[in-house]
């Protein structure tokens, strides 16, 4: 077995263990330090939004010379709006003007014939009208208010409704810090970054919902004992998922990442940037928030409960009685041979979780019972 899959059962089994959710303090803290990043930068930069959002022109050249900085500062002084330059195959151009009307267009189609030393009947001129992008972008957030409401219903059935709460807040957490990094980098908004968004919002909910799964499995009949509290069992839950999760993400990210800094950064092929900057990013954002946001998350709401309360006294208590008796907190843990619901909890609770010494297939003793540890006949 390689060492990541010895890894991976280790943690599945409880041997080892990173407390995500004891440590949650610290994660929510840098989400929130990313998420004000992100807002400021959103506030001061602002997006730029694409000819499709925002109606404007795009010119196709035939094969030129010029270069991609001369035809960008020819556009510009043409127009008087700041302009994207592409080149394409076969050495043309595609230049994109935002804010550009019909008779503008002609005058600028012109004046790109002159300066390029090009054929003005040679060059492609496309309008796209304003009204056209807000109604894309009125479905955009249609469409994405539609699939949050349907991720809360579904997760609510299928889970619980602080699943679906914590799913929510990352979710959004996610978008955020996406649409931040789009403002922070300058990159343009197209239809392209759309898609892209809504996929890693997929991605991110698949994610957290495995953990979740993992979650409702193992806290099953979880106050008829007294090992654990919520919060260890949803650790426990993360953990036995991490290297899932640590392996879906870079299998999704190595692709995206070629898109991204091979097509779009070194190649050159900057019409890759609009949609691979949101998948890796979100990518990134996605797995980050299923681990260390979500999850934890979960924990403090469920723990708001009654019942978890009166658990986490109960296991707290117990392992005070352990410990003033000089018994070590791990022992603390084993079931009581005189107390009946702790006999029946030993099948019933889940694995330890976080380090153990010793393999768990031996059985415990009942303290002056001279018997193994089990249900009673």
């Amino acid at each position: 077995m390689s060492k990541l899959g010895d890894l991976g059962a280790k943690l599945y089994r409880g041997e080892v263990g990173y407390d995500f959710v004891g440590k949650r303090k610290i994660w929510y803290g840098i989400s929130i330090l990313i998420t004000i990043t992100a807002i400021v930068g959103l506030a001061v930069r602002g997006l730029n939004m694409g000819i499709e959002f925002e109606g404007g022109a795009v010119f196709n050249t035939p094969k030129t010379s010029v270069s991609v900085s001369k035809a960008d500062e020819i556009a510009e002084e043409a127009s008087g709006h700041d302009a994207i330059v592409q080149k394409l195959g076969n050495d043309t151009l595609r230049i994109q003007i935002a804010g550009v009307d019909t008779d503008k267009s002609d005058r600028i189609k012109a004046e790109l014939a002159k300066e390029l030393d090009i054929n003005a009947d040679d060059i492609n001129a496309d309008l796209v009208g304003p009204s056209w992008g807000e109604q894309i972008a009125n479905k955009a957030w249609q469409g994405l208010a539609i699939f949050m409401i349907l991720v809360v219903i579904y997760l609510a059935i299928a889970f619980e409704w602080r699943m679906a709460v914590a799913a929510l807040i990352a979710l959004i957490h996610d978008i955020t810090i996406t649409v931040g990094v789009y403002a922070l980098v300058g990159f343009e908004v197209t239809p392209g970054t759309v898609i892209g968004l809504l996929t890693i919002l997929g991605y991110s909910l698949y994610d957290t919902v495995v953990v979740f799964d993992s979650l409702k499995e193992q806290s099953k009949d979880l106050a008829k004992q007294t090992r654990f509290t919520y919060s260890e069992v949803a650790n426990r839950s993360i953990n036995s998922t991490l290297v899932r999760s640590i392996n879906t993400t870079v299998v999704a990210l190595l692709p995206v990442a070629g898109l991204l800094f091979i097509g779009g950064g070194f190649l050159g092929a900057g019409m890759l940037n609009d949609i691979s900057l949101s998948l890796f990013v979100g990518l990134a954002a996605g797995a980050y928030s299923s681990i260390f946001i979500a999850t934890p998350l979960v924990a403090d709401l469920k723990e708001t409960e009654p019942q978890m309360k009166a658990l986490k006294k109960r296991v707290l208590a117990k392992r005070r009685a352990a410990a003033a008796k000089g018994e070590s907190a791990e022992a603390a843990t084993e079931p009581v041979g005189d107390d009946p619901q702790d006999d029946d909890a030993e099948d019933a609770a889940p694995a330890v979780v976080g380090p153990r010494s010793g393999p768990r297939s031996q059985p415990t003793r009942n303290r002056g019972r001279g018997r193994p540890s089990g249900k009673r006949r």
